[in-house]
């Protein structure tokens, strides 16, 4: 799993209206995260969670973000990742931080400012992933880049994410 997305947040300005318009339109349960003190509620399917929602931080809000979907990537060491991607010509948006015995992450961005997370679950029990296909869960992810070549070589480089070329048509293909 060590290189690959396996968790996605939604940060909004209306929780409320959120929980309701992906209950309706995609057909997920919402479970309440338990973590007195924050708000995070847990999309689910089939009872098992596949996504969190959650009031926009104060300190992302102050710095221009608005509602958007984070997806966050399991890495081995986030530290050692984090210094990695800095180095790389990625920024670091807030550095590692750990939520006591359920994950360790950091809020991150590529070098054209994509964001995303890099993680580490710290429960030893945590459950696989729901089968690829399972109705509810996430099948796709798609970045725009300015410049999808260097984008491409930074995602390689640091995950070792690879090409896979498909044919459309006799005459054209997609990468």
């Amino acid at each position: 799993m060590a290189n690959q997305f396996f968790w996605y947040d939604i940060m909004t300005t209306d929780t409320r209206a959120a929980r309701k318009f992906y209950g309706d339109v995609v057909g997920w349960g919402t479970q309440d995260s338990g973590q007195p003190g924050h708000e995070y509620t847990l999309f689910t399917v089939n009872g098992r969670g596949v996504a969190g929602l959650m009031p926009i931080p104060d300190d992302a809000r102050a710095s221009g973000a608005g509602p958007s979907w984070m997806g966050y990537i399991a890495v081995d060491d986030v530290d050692r990742t984090a210094t990695r991607l800095a180095a790389e010509g990625g920024r670091i948006h807030r550095p590692p931080v750990e939520i006591s015995g359920i994950i360790r992450f950091a809020v991150v961005a590529d070098p054209q400012g994509a964001g995303f997370l890099i993680a580490k679950g710290l429960t030893p029990d945590a459950q696989p992933p729901l089968p690829i296909g399972t109705p509810g869960t996430i099948g796709w992810r798609e970045l725009y880049a300015q410049d999808w070549t260097s984008a491409f070589s930074f995602y390689a480089k640091m995950f070792g994410w690879t090409k896979v070329c498909k044919t459309h048509h006799a005459n054209s293909a997609r990468v």
